[in-house]
């Protein structure tokens, strides 16, 4: 059965100039959008602001293991891996654990982490080039909202289908109006912005059945 698990409960807590981002808006979100050198390596208004290695993702990884009952020789989709630091802490945390990841980014994935060269590729979440049930644990963290919602639902088929009942999938939410507006303005490139419930019964009409938590910018 689906359920709410924090798996990033150890990432640090980023800091946000809202005020920032909503200057040049429109440009921002159109540079952004291109996920290339602006998005992760550019200014922070534009993104990332400088998308590097600082081994946040090692603490998540062993959570992720646990959490999965992962061993070596399993498999896991990391979909949106970026440069695949998650993909490279997994296999650090666990030698022998099978991890691919998949990313739509040219830019990112030409400047992966060293060792994860040849287990990343090129592909979208609507279309995993991928076998039913052939991973052990499908992961989409702050990712699928970047398609519409007719996207949003063939990706967690997609999940569903590869990884049956062993996804997790992390996304953009809101709440209250005021988080709204403030996911409008800090936000650049999702396309679908929902409530839990309303995500909750995307899930249910995907057929979804693997778990999921929320990203709620705060109001300060």
């Amino acid at each position: 059965m689906s359920q709410s698990v924090n798996l990033l409960e150890s990432v640090p807590k980023i800091a946000r100039d809202i005020k920032a981002r909503t200057i040049n808006k429109e440009v921002n979100r159109q540079l952004a959008s291109k996920f290339d050198f602006e998005y992760f390596d550019g200014t922070r208004e534009q993104g990332y602001g400088g998308d590097k290695y600082d081994g946040r993702w090692i603490p998540v990884s062993k959570r992720i293991i646990q959490h999965f009952g992962l061993k070596p020789g399993d498999r896991v989709l990391d979909i949106g891996c970026a440069k695949g630091f998650l993909a490279h802490d997994l296999r650090l945390v666990m030698p022998g654990l099978e991890v691919i990841g998949l990313d739509i980014s040219v830019y990112a994935l030409r400047r992966c982490h060293p060792g994860t060269e040849g287990r990343l590729i090129l592909g979208t979440c609507e279309q995993l080039p991928f076998p039913d049930g052939s991973f052990r644990a499908a992961l989409a963290i702050n990712t699928i909202h970047n398609l519409g919602r007719d996207g949003c639902l063939r990706a967690l088929q997609e999940i569903e289908r590869v990884a049956p009942r062993r996804g997790f999938v992390q996304i953009d939410a809101y709440r209250t109006p005021e988080e709204h507006e403030v996911f409008m303005d800090w936000m650049l490139t999702a396309q679908t912005a929902l409530m839990p419930d309303e995500w909750i019964a995307l899930f249910e009409e995907a057929g979804y059945r693997g778990d999921y938590y929320w990203t709620i910018l705060q109001v300060d």
